[in-house]
């Protein structure tokens, strides 16, 4: 298999920061030419803030990449919204929100992005999460959410073949969130849950999410990178 992305041209979705950055960086250091969107981050900065919930911004961000690149192989679905919302507290902005950005977006950048694939036989690597498969208590709509981009990913891997190959990377337990959602016990119980004893980080999933860059005979695949957690859920 070759690895090097020489002169192809990948879009990140959420880009910027931890695991989005490591993707940016083990793409570009393989030769790729990388389009980064964020939400947030030095908002100033940039002319064009593409909210990934506002109707324009699938077209936005693809016309970005062929604007400056002239070209499209490689789209990355990894902007994600994760809070937990109890069942009897959950409100229609919550779905809005989670559903959005977990599910919604990545469809409508894809196929935003797919005619253009298909001329570069190209790829759509979806970040998921394991809790597709296994519901993580306390995150129904985040759990749904990721069950969608699961089967979103099968699907277009039907839709879009034989030009386009789309597969999918399912972290585990990977740098924990920064907002403090897990507390010391919980973290203490996940990684008792895991095999390979450890979180894992985020290059990673860049590792993963290069190698389905790359793969030439894979597609409609949901490849977890937990650590082995998932034997248990």
């Amino acid at each position: 298999m070759d690895e090097s992305l020489q002169g192809k041209t990948a879009l990140v979705t959420g880009g910027a920061r931890r695991v989005g950055a490591a993707i940016a960086r083990r793409l570009h250091a393989a030769g790729a030419n990388v389009m980064l969107h964020y939400r947030g981050a030095e908002a100033e900065a940039v002319k064009l803030e593409a909210e990934l919930l506002a109707p324009i911004a699938s077209r936005a961000l693809v016309s970005a990449a062929l604007e400056r690149f002239g070209g499209l192989d490689l789209l990355v679905n990894n902007a994600s919204t994760f809070y937990p919302v109890a069942v009897g507290a959950i409100e229609a902005s919550h779905w809005e929100e989670l559903v959005g950005s977990n599910l919604r977006a990545p469809l409508f950048i894809a196929q935003e992005a797919a005619p253009h694939l298909a001329k570069n036989r190209g790829a759509i690597v979806n970040i998921v999460d394991i809790h597709a498969e296994r519901p993580l208590k306390g995150y129904p709509v985040y759990s749904i959410a990721k069950a969608g981009l699961a089967a979103l990913t099968r699907s277009l891997a039907l839709e879009l073949a034989p030009a386009v190959r789309v597969n999918g990377v399912a972290p585990g337990a990977i740098a924990w969130p920064e907002d403090g959602q897990f507390p010391d016990d919980e973290r203490d119980r996940i990684l008792a849950s895991t095999p390979l004893g450890r979180v894992g980080s985020p290059e990673d999933i860049a590792q993963a999410v290069h190698f389905l860059a790359c793969a030439p005979f894979v597609t409609g695949q949901i490849l977890a990178v937990d650590g082995g957690r998932s034997i248990y859920l």
